[in-house]
This record gives C-alpha cells, sequence and structure tokens, in this order.
C-alpha cells in the first residue's frame, strides 16, 4: 500500500468554477484557491468589474507584449485562480464551460436568484450534469423570502443588518465599517458552508446547494449586540469606541494622541489601576467587578482618562503591558502592515511580484498555495491567454 501524500495544500485537488464577480463571491474562490484548490475564474469578455475599480491600479506585461492595467481591488481578491473568458450568449462558449462544470467539485456564483436558469447554469440543470457538484449561490437577501429578487449591496445590508446603528459616536451619524465587512464574512461563511457540503458529499456521494445570504450574514454576526436586544429587552445604540457589556474598553486619551485599554476581568482592572495609580478603585465596590463598572462608566472612564492623559502612549503601553493589561495603538493601514508581529507571522506575501496577503491560516502539517497572483485577464488553463 503506498504512503499517502502528507504534503503540500489540504484541498489539492479540488476544482472550482467561479461564476462570481465583486468580492464575496470571489473572496470565496481566493480562500479556496490558499487552501490549494484549482479555482478557475468564469469571466464577461471585459472581466470582472473591480479590474477597474481603481486607482490604483498595476501594469503587469503580457504575452504579446502590451499591458494589462488592473486596479489593486481586483488583486485583492481573485490571487491564485486562473482567468477564463465566456460569453453566456454564445453557444460554443456555453458548451465548453458546462463541460468544464462537468469535471468540477465545486460552482460559486452570485448572480441574481433564476439569473442563471435560462442559461442552464442553475443548481437543478447543473446537478443533473454532475449529481456530486456542490454549487454555492451569493445573494443580497437569500434564494427565498420577500426580498428574494432584490439586489444587495454591502453598504446596504451594512444599513439594514443593524451593524450601522452601532458604529459611530453617539451623538454623530451612523457609520459603515471600513471594508465591505459583509461580503468578506459572507465569504467566509460561504467557505465553510463548501467544505461542509464536501464533508457531506463523503457519506452521501451527493452534492447539494448552499445559499448564503449577505444579510443573513449581517444579522447572524450581530452576537453579543443581538443577544442584549434578544435577552434584555432594550435596543443598542452607539458607544463611540465603548463596549456595551465591559468597561473599562474603549480608547483613551494620551499626552500625543490615543490608546485602548481592553480590560476583560477584574484581575487586569486591578493591574490597571496599579500602573496608572489609581490603587483604590478596584477597591471601590462601585467599580470591583465588571457589572459595577458598566452601571457606573460615567463615574469611571473620566478619572481612567485623566490618569491617561498624563502619560504618552508609549507609556501607558508599556506600564499596562507590564501589568498584563491589553493595551496597544491605534495604528493606521501602513503601520499595521509594517507591524513586526505581522511580518513575523508571514502575512505579507508577493506571488509573481505582486503584493498581498495571505488567509489566516496556519497549519501544522499542510502548507498554503501561495504562488500564483491574481490572473491575466482571459490567460486560460495553459500559459496562452485563450478565451472559452
Amino acid at each position: 500500500m503506498s504512503e499517502p501524500d502528507l504534503r503540500g495544500a489540504p484541498l489539492k485537488g479540488l476544482r472550482v468554477i467561479e461564476l462570481a464577480r465583486i468580492l464575496a463571491g470571489p473572496w470565496i474562490g481566493q480562500t479556496l484557491a490558499d487552501l490549494g484548490a484549482e479555482v478557475i475564474k468564469i469571466e464577461a469578455p471585459e472581466g470582472d468589474d473591480t479590474r477597474r475599480w481603481g486607482p490604483p491600479f498595476l501594469d503587469r506585461p503580457l504575452p504579446d507584449g502590451g499591458t494589462e492595467r488592473v486596479a489593486a481591488y481586483f488583486h485583492a481578491a481573485n490571487r491564485g485562480k486562473t482567468s477564463v473568458t465566456c460569453d453566456f450568449g454564445n453557444a460554443d462558449d456555453l458548451a465548453r464551460l458546462k463541460d468544464l462544470i462537468a469535471t468540477a467539485d465545486v460552482v460559486v456564483e452570485n448572480f441574481k436568484v433564476g439569473g442563471l436558469r435560462r442559461f442552464g447554469l442553475d443548481y437543478d440543470s447543473l446537478s443533473a450534469l454532475n449529481p456530486r457538484l456542490v454549487y454555492a449561490s451569493v445573494t443580497g437577501f437569500g434564494q427565498d423570502g420577500p426580498r428574494a429578487s432584490q439586489p444587495g449591496y454591502d453598504f446596504l445590508i451594512q444599513g439594514m443588518c443593524g451593524i450601522m446603528d452601532l458604529t459611530g459616536a453617539p451623538e454623530a451619524e451612523p457609520q459603515k465599517v471600513g471594508v465591505a465587512w459583509i461580503d468578506i464574512f459572507t465569504g467566509l461563511y460561504g467557505v465553510i458552508g463548501i467544505q461542509a457540503a464536501l464533508a457531506e458529499r463523503e457519506r452521501s456521494g451527493l452534492g447539494q446547494h448552499v445559499d448564503l445570504s449577505l444579510l443573513d450574514t449581517g444579522v447572524a454576526v450581530l452576537a453579543n449586540q443581538a443577544m442584549n436586544c434578544l435577552i434584555g429587552g432594550t435596543v443598542p445604540r452607539r458607544l463611540g469606541n465603548a463596549h456595551p457589556n465591559i468597561v473599562p474598553y474603549q480608547m483613551f486619551p494620551a499626552s500625543d494622541g490615543h490608546v485602548i485599554i481592553a480590560c476583560g476581568n477584574d484581575r487586569q482592572f486591578a493591574g490597571l489601576c496599579r500602573a496608572l495609580g489609581l490603587g483604590p478603585l478596584d477597591a471601590d465596590p462601585a467599580f470591583a467587578t465588571n457589572p459595577a463598572r458598566v452601571s457606573n462608566r460615567e463615574a469611571l472612564v473620566p478619572r481612567i482618562a485623566d490618569a491617561t492623559a498624563q502619560r504618552s502612549r508609549a507609556q501607558i503601553i508599556a506600564a499596562l503591558e507590564g501589568a498584563g493589561v491589553p493595551a496597544g495603538p491605534i495604528n493606521s493601514v501602513a503601520d499595521a502592515l509594517a507591524e513586526p508581529q505581522v511580518a513575523a507571522r508571514g502575512m505579507r506575501i508577493a506571488p509573481e511580484g505582486i503584493p498581498g496577503l495571505r488567509t489566516p491560516i496556519s497549519f501544522s502539517r499542510s502548507e498554503l498555495s501561495l504562488g500564483r497572483a491574481a490572473p491575466l485577464l482571459g490567460q486560460g488553463l495553459s500559459s496562452k491567454p485563450k478565451a472559452m
């Protein structure tokens, strides 16, 4: 009996056809590609919309001597894939695509509900062609319900799911999260759903339809805020950088800017008091326990702020780290990318010389597949660009 192959990426040998564009669907594809799957991105002849979502743009040489200019946005979600162009209105292109899907394990699509049926690319049609196919659909509102036919975008769903009403200063307007948070979360839930369906396929021998909704995801990840509403019976509101259930757990002023202090338990609060010279507070019944601190946050927070405002950011962070209290800076994106811990974990990569960030999963034995950048448009299944 031959020895099992214990090397390489965990999803090596899996074939994925990506009929998706923009972010949530491509994020599924990129994550699966990093995990070792062969991901074939099917693009319209003009390419994914995000190829043009710039600046900034990256210029890459083409085999014919020309140059392809593609936005950084596209490179954020399409690493490790092969690009094949396909005109669904062309019968030959469509036939070749169906032949390719017949060899696939997974299809990822983010068309409107029912939008692929007229091309025979819907789940029912393709599962008849390939019964083992796992077919993941990403839509704004899911495959059923009163809004199923409506388009959905991350910004719109952030407003609908409640997260914007929780984000920002209490006296300010609602704020969206600074990245397409729900698209990314939906992409990750998509990977989970696909892998679960593949695991179930090992038992049943059959694929199935994985139905992913941006709104479902946005509501699901409200986490403790949703439970505060469901169990507490009150509507959570914006608290700026404060936490609804933990005090102190927010941003505080320093003499040269701001720092984050995150006390998750009473022991850490006692350490905070010692480090900032606020010793009596941790013994005061009004502040000794977290429930008491939440009830008395208006009295406690200004006293901590008075103490931190007298010290620099570096002084506060050093003192609190020495006391075992979580504290840290508020980095810019550039600061975060230059963080030594980020470097030590190998988060920054440069496949084919193009900078990027790897999928943040590390294995004890397996590897990620990180050697290929995002594809040139229509580069095909060989080294030469081709359309279907």
